[in-house]
């Protein structure tokens, strides 16, 4: 019968109850919806200026470990607008570097990643990596752009998958082209799978999806997301309609179909300058909590905190979301 010295049984000790904490940590994570920093509009301007268009809210996106936005724009400088589309958006590098200091993750599935083209969007994704930004949603081929980005924090693995579902469907990527991750729910499910094998403890997905200035998600939006969770998302969290839209829990699994719009000008509708800030807490296990931050959002495009209105909330094991009150911040 072998025995093990004191001291290495100690060790060995110290060392089970630090990975078992580490096991056990819980990683909040931010998620906002469309950042809106083009050269053309107020935003991006107050930006090149030297205005911060987050000083509201900096503080408050602070308190995550992890910040997630929608980076509703390209970022390259090759190209020409796309001559089908009304509007074509381009973020200028001053107004890239303040994005950079308040979000590490950019989501770039999405209907203007691609506005100039795809030698632009693979200039966008360099751009942002330079800035020191991941992304996720898009890459220089098909097979990249379907690849969760990982992120490790606290030993929980975190696997983002993000997938553009409105037109144009040229900005899909191709075998051989930059582009964005279309939603397939069949190679969606393959994309999940994937992140599984690689580590994943934890899937979440953001879709760019659903009926702009719509407040609640169409039937394909309710169809997908059910089938991304039965495929194995943890959670599914959207955007895209420039409004927030309904919400719901799926077999324990939380479903935010639209967060709205987050740094966006030239809208006059309250519904249209109204957005969530969400903040998940995960573990090993998956989602832990939904805390919900409803910001208003001022005549120059920026998020300002609205305490005075009350986002959803939920906790693992209710049946529901409902709102966020002031016992559970």
């Amino acid at each position: 019968m072998s025995r093990r010295h004191p001291v290495a049984l100690a060790m060995l000790m110290i060392l089970w109850v630090a990975a078992a904490s580490a096991a056990d940590g819980v990683v909040r994570i931010a998620f906002v919806g469309d950042v809106m920093l083009a050269e053309s509009e107020r935003t991006g301007e107050v930006a090149a200026e030297g205005g911060d268009p987050f000083a509201h809210v900096r503080g408050l996106l602070a308190t995550a470990d992890l910040r997630v936005a929608n980076f509703e724009s390209s970022a390259g400088t090759q190209g020409r607008p796309d001559a089908e589309k009304p509007f074509s958006f381009r973020t200028a590098q001053p107004a890239l570097r303040v994005f950079a200091s308040v979000f590490e993750i950019a989501g770039l599935a999405n209907n203007h990643a691609g506005d100039f083209g795809r030698e632009d969007f693979a200039e966008t994704l360099s751009a942002l990596q330079a800035a020191g930004v991941q992304t996720f949603g898009g890459g220089r081929d098909l097979k990249t752009a379907h690849r969760a980005l990982m992120i490790e924090r606290k030993g929980v693995r975190t696997a983002l998958l993000g997938y553009l579902d409105f037109f144009p469907r040229w900005f899909a990527a191709t075998p051989g082209g930059a582009g964005v991750a279309w939603l397939d729910t069949d190679q969606a499910a393959l994309d999940i799978a994937r992140a599984r094998r690689d580590g994943a403890d934890v899937v979440l997905v953001v879709p760019h999806w659903g009926v702009e200035h719509e407040p609640r998600a169409h039937d394909r939006q309710r169809a997908a997301a059910r089938a991304l969770l039965a495929a194995g998302a943890d959670a599914v969290i959207g955007g895209h309609p420039h409004v927030v839209q309904d919400h719901e829990i799926h077999k324990g699994k939380p479903v935010l179909y639209s967060l709205g719009n987050f740094v966006f000008d030239g809208f006059e509708d309250e519904d249209n300058n109204t957005g969530w800030v969400v903040f998940a807490d995960i573990d090993w296990r998956g989602v832990v909590s939904v805390t919900t931050h409803v910001v208003k959002i001022d005549a120059a495009g920026s998020p300002v905190p609205d305490p005075g209105r009350a986002g959803p909330c939920w906790q693992r094991g209710e049946a529901a979301m409902s709102p966020c009150t002031k016992a559970r911040p």
